[in-house]
This record gives structure tokens, sequence and C-alpha cells, in this order.
């Protein structure tokens, strides 16, 4: 699940390098915390949340199929 959130925000930002995506492990969830340079959160989030509600679907998908429940959090 870390790798797909990765790669696809990578692929959305201009300062990949600068992206942080931390895992925070329950006992059958997941919360993923993003940080990303200030002037990428807003391509991260888009256009009314549409963007960051797009990878909370993909990742509550993936999160399904392992009978798990998994949260994307994006942190300034």
């Amino acid at each position: 699940m870390k790798e797909l959130i990765e790669y696809v925000v990578r692929e959305l930002v201009d300062h990949p390098d600068e992206l942080r995506l931390s895992e925070i492990e329950g006992e059958r969830t997941v919360v993923f915390e993003l940080r990303c340079h200030p002037d990428d959160i807003g391509k991260v989030i888009g256009k009314n949340g549409k963007t960051v509600s797009a990878l909370r679907t993909l990742l509550s998908t993936v999160a399904a199929r392992q009978n798990r429940r998994a949260m994307l959090e994006v942190v300034e």
C-alpha cells in the first residue's frame, strides 16, 4: 500500500525528493501520514479535494482486499 501511494504522489508533485510518507500500524488499521513540500500540497489535495479523495479510495480498496482499514492524512 505504501508503495502505491508513493508512486502516485511522486508523479503528481514538483519536488518528489521532499516527499515523506510514514506508516502507523494498528491491529487492523493503517494510518499513512503524507508530508511534502509546501508548494505541492495543493497538487496532492487537488481541486475541492478530489485528488486526495481518489487516493483514499484506491487505498481503501487495496486495504479491503487484505481485510484491513487504511487512512491517508496530508500533514502540513
